[in-house]
């Protein structure tokens, strides 16, 4: 070997990123995983939905209380709320981690995040007076 000539390593990473020490934040995985339970989840919840509306059409507000203040509707459908706003938080982390840099990520991120629960305990507390609705009005 000539002792002359330096070794020469090649590195797969750019200058940039290792100047900065960017890297991986390990959370990837984790947050595809999560958005895939939730979407699973979503499917058969969704479904009895439907259902439900399609046998509650035509049904006067009365008809409609009676069926949410039943333990098992109003159960199924605050999962529903919460899942749907939990999913939908989830995917908008994701839009917001890639379109959104510089200044603007982390206020639109905490945004997103204060957005989709409020929107989310608005639907919870909708629910909960549905199922625990006072009794209608004579009159």
């Amino acid at each position: 070997m000539n002792a002359t000539s330096p070794t020469h390593r090649t590195v797969m990473r750019s200058q940039l990123g290792r100047a900065r020490g960017l890297g991986s934040g390990h959370s990837g995985t984790g947050h595809w995983i999560v958005e895939r339970v939730s979407a699973a989840s979503l499917l058969p919840l969704s479904g009895w939905f439907v259902i439900q509306m399609f046998r509650l059409g035509g049904a006067d507000y009365e008809q409609v209380a009676k069926w949410g203040g039943k333990p098992v509707n109003a159960t199924l459908l605050t999962a529903l709320v919460a899942t749907s706003f939990y999913h939908a938080e989830v995917g908008l982390q994701v839009i917001v981690d890639d379109y959104v840099h510089g200044k603007a990520h982390a206020p639109t991120k905490l945004l997103v995040k204060i957005g989709t629960g409020l929107l989310g305990l608005l639907g919870i507390v909708s629910v909960l007076k549905l199922a625990l609705g006072r009794p209608a009005s004579k009159g």
